[in-house]
């Protein structure tokens, strides 16, 4: 009992710690202009956050599980905003769970191979959380006119809705999300390994 109690322990408290990495929610208003900086903290920290957990347990499946719990908790969230009166489109909750799933395939595959898992499984990471959470934003019905029609109260200057370039992939979120997730994924991934040991 007390085994499974620490795994609940470590699970909760990795979520708080990815969540904590960065605003872990897609808002409408500015879900465009924070994909870069919400797609390497978030791709780091999950990657840091399963790989510790799945080497904690050894038991492959165990990132998706704590994909799980984070996703659930942002729907949580998501219920939340819309109890206090805004749209069902103004959160969009993340995609943590398919990344994860690929962790922990590579995990399996190798054979539970840690280095493997860190190397791979985090190079993969960093690679599809940010196309999968970009075809994510990309069903949303009309972001903007949600932005400009529900704003939040706390939105800071900065993050002021902006119309999205197309058509220029050096300018690319997806481009420089997915780059910038997968270079710093695995050292990120590493240093969790490390402390792991």
């Amino acid at each position: 009992t007390t085994h499974y109690l620490f795994i609940v322990v470590v699970a909760v408290n990795s979520t708080l710690l990815t969540i904590n990495a960065g605003d872990y929610i897609f808002y409408t208003d500015w879900m465009w202009t924070s994909f870069v900086v919400f797609s390497v903290s978030q791709s780091t920290m999950l990657a840091v956050g399963a790989v510790y957990y799945m080497l904690f347990t050894g038991v492959p499946g165990t990132a998706t599980y704590y994909a799980t719990i984070m996703t659930i908790y942002t729907w949580v969230a998501k219920g939340a905003w819309f109890a206090l009166g805004y749209p069902y489109d103004f959160i969009v909750v993340p995609v943590w769970i398919p990344s994860a799933m690929l962790l922990d395939l590579t995990y399996w595959a190798t054979r539970r191979n840690k280095h493997a898992a860190i190397i791979i499984g985090g190079t993969l990471v960093g690679l599809s959380f940010p196309l999968f959470n970009m075809v994510n934003l990309l069903l949303v019905r009309d972001p903007l006119e949600v932005a400009f029609k529900y704003p939040r109260p706390t939105l800071p200057a900065y993050m002021t809705p902006i119309e999205p370039q197309v058509g220029k992939f050096y300018n690319s979120p997806v481009a420089l999300g997915s780059g910038a997730g997968a270079v710093l994924t695995v050292p990120m991934t590493a240093l969790g390994a490390k402390l792991n040991t």
